[in-house]
């Protein structure tokens, strides 16, 4: 990886993890800019868990070291956590306590607390503030999760797969508290997802974990100005695609459909365009071209 500042939000290098004889991530590297939105995606089972785990500090990587807000993780963690805000897969609070008595916990831990912040994001989304915890729907519990990691003006918010299992509604809601929340303070947002329709919104970079190695780590607009669906009739276009890279081929009776890495404005133009068709891909189409079909989310 090149030299970067080391007091990057997120600064990992050559993670390794494993688990007896079985490779979870292997000399992973990426940095994560300033105010940026840094999306992980992957399978199931691709090392997204394992890099979360130890991004935390709560997991000792086999090799590599991970920094966080400029300090080791590992060594600094209680320091570090004050300054980020962290919404897990699965919320784990107290089953007893309400949202609201939760709140009040918390808001001891934290140098500072927008508690009247609390109260409104939970009116937007709903929650109500008197129930146990162990009582709201899922939706509802990552709902209360994120506006607790939002209440200490984090500067690095951590959010693993934060809408998995949750329904349209709750979804959005989520992602429409992040846009807001980018838009006021400029947090950096280190997120992963399955949700990859949402992400596209968000994101201002894209990385990829298959296998658990980093396989992408690009800007948004790069990654998806770079990627195309080619579809044409004409066996002789076939044999030029390997300028352009091609991650996916298929054969239909009427002819050839194609998603090229490296697609070039003007590459057929000297030939003519007629009977090709290029359009552009989504995220997720892009995710599983490189990936496969992704698996249902668990």
């Amino acid at each position: 990886m090149n030299p970067v500042d080391p007091n990057l939000p997120i600064r990992v290098e050559g993670l390794t993890v494993r688990y007896g004889t079985r490779l979870a991530l292997d000399d992973v590297s990426f940095a994560v800019a300033e105010g940026a939105v840094y999306a992980l995606l992957g399978r199931n089972g691709a090392g997204k868990s394992s890099l979360v785990r130890c991004l935390l500090g709560e997991q000792r990587p086999a090799a590599g070291r991970v920094s966080l807000l400029g300090m080791d993780v590992w060594t600094r963690r209680a320091s570090i956590l004050t300054s980020v805000g962290v919404v897990p897969e699965d919320p784990d609070m107290p089953p007893a306590m309400t949202s609201r008595q939760i709140a009040r916990f918390c808001s001891r831990l934290y140098p500072s607390w927008d508690a009247a912040g609390v109260e409104a994001r939970l009116k937007r989304f709903k929650v109500p503030g008197d129930i146990p915890f162990g009582k709201l729907s899922k939706g509802q519990k990552a709902q209360v999760a994120l506006a607790l990691a939002l209440a200490s003006a984090p500067k690095l918010l951590v959010l693993d797969d934060p809408t998995l299992g949750l329904d349209a509604v709750a979804r959005k809601a989520v992602f429409e508290e992040l846009i807001g929340e980018l838009a006021d303070r400029g947090t950096t947002v280190f997120i992963t997802t399955h949700d990859l329709a949402g992400a596209e919104r968000i994101a201002d970079r894209v990385a990829v974990l298959r296998q658990g190695k980093l396989v992408l780590d690009e800007d948004m607009e790069a990654l998806k100005h770079r990627f195309r669906r080619l579809s044409f009739s004409s066996g002789e276009r076939e044999a030029q695609l390997a300028v352009l890279e091609p991650v996916a081929v298929a054969s239909h009776g009427w002819g050839i459909e194609a998603v090229v890495a490296r697609y070039a404005e003007g590459f057929w133009d000297a030939g003519g365009r007629e009977g090709t068709e290029v359009s552009a891909l989504t995220l997720e189409e892009i995710f599983i071209a490189l990936t496969g079909e992704p698996e249902a989310e668990s």
